[in-house]
């Protein structure tokens, strides 16, 4: 696979690594960025990288609670760039999606796109040119549910808590945005992360030689590191890190059932668009 300019770059972001390095890599990986990542932290020692900055595909994400706080709503609808994502019109046609998704609970987006919804984007799509999508909706329902959706409507979390208040909910909800958990509690964590993770760290320079006993040692501590750092309970407030997540949880006489977050294009793949490559193109076309 050829390894263009861009993976480098991104690799070199997330890595801190020099130019040749990624690039061999990136080459040795057959251009993928995620195993060249687990490559590199086996053979290096590397910490763990960076997430993508790039998002794959633009839009935004909008959520909503109940007055009661009984449940919630997640919502990300995608446009093709950014300047749509902030366009009144677009917001105006995601808020309406989205108090119909509320008000019937609704996450199949084929059956809530049916009908007049659908004939609201299509007329949207032909006024902007843009195509939109409707991509995923999800509800979450808890004894006390909170939302935090962040000021650029890229990222936004639901929270449900066994009980306690709205506000703790939405403080919980805006944790989650800022660092990102993986799981709820260390216990949750599937095996195969923990298996995986595992792997590189028996890889990693520094375990090399080393009695088994010494390893299994070594080890045990690292996992238990990493289990720390991804669950949401033990993680350190972010507004407050004096306090873990799960205490300030446990203060509010609640327990923490689950959490939702949702980021803008994670997942979808997008086209990597050569613009100068393109206008030359057309006008070799047209000349």
């Amino acid at each position: 696979m050829a390894i263009s300019a861009s993976m480098v770059k991104e690799l070199r972001e997330r890595t801190g690594l020099g130019m040749m390095e990624c690039k061999r890599a990136l080459a040795e990986a057959d251009g993928s960025i995620e195993v060249a990542i687990e490559n590199l932290r086996k053979a290096s020692g590397l910490k763990a990288a960076k997430k993508a900055g790039r998002t794959a595909a633009d839009g935004i994400v909008v959520a909503k609670v109940a007055d009661d706080a009984s449940y919630g709503l997640l919502l990300e609808v995608n446009s093709e760039t950014d300047f749509v994502a902030r366009d009144e019109g677009f917001k105006s046609f995601v808020n309406t999606v989205l108090e119909a998704a509320f008000a019937a609970k609704q996450t199949d987006v084929a059956a809530l796109m049916a009908g007049e919804l659908e004939s609201a984007r299509e007329a949207l799509v032909q006024k902007i040119g843009e195509n939109i999508t409707v991509r995923r909706a999800e509800l979450v329902e808890g004894a006390k549910v909170g939302a935090y959706v962040h000021s650029n409507s890229r990222i936004a979390a639901l929270v449900a808590l066994s009980g306690g208040d709205a506000e703790v909910a939405r403080d919980v909800a805006m944790h989650v945005t800022a660092v990102n958990p993986q799981v709820v509690k260390p216990e949750d964590m599937p095996a195969e992360a923990v298996a995986k993770e595992e792997e590189i760290i028996k890889a990693q320079p520094d375990m090399e030689g080393k009695p088994a006993e010494i390893v299994e040692k070594m080890m045990g501590g690292r996992i238990k590191k990493f289990l720390k750092e991804n669950s949401l309970i033990e993680q350190q407030f972010v507004k407050n890190p004096e306090l873990t997540v799960g205490k300030l949880v446990k203060d509010a006489g609640a327990e923490v059932i689950s959490f939702t977050r949702y980021e803008v294009g994670e997942g979808i793949e997008k086209e990597e668009v050569d613009f100068a490559a393109e206008v030359a193109a057309q006008v070799k076309a047209s000349s």
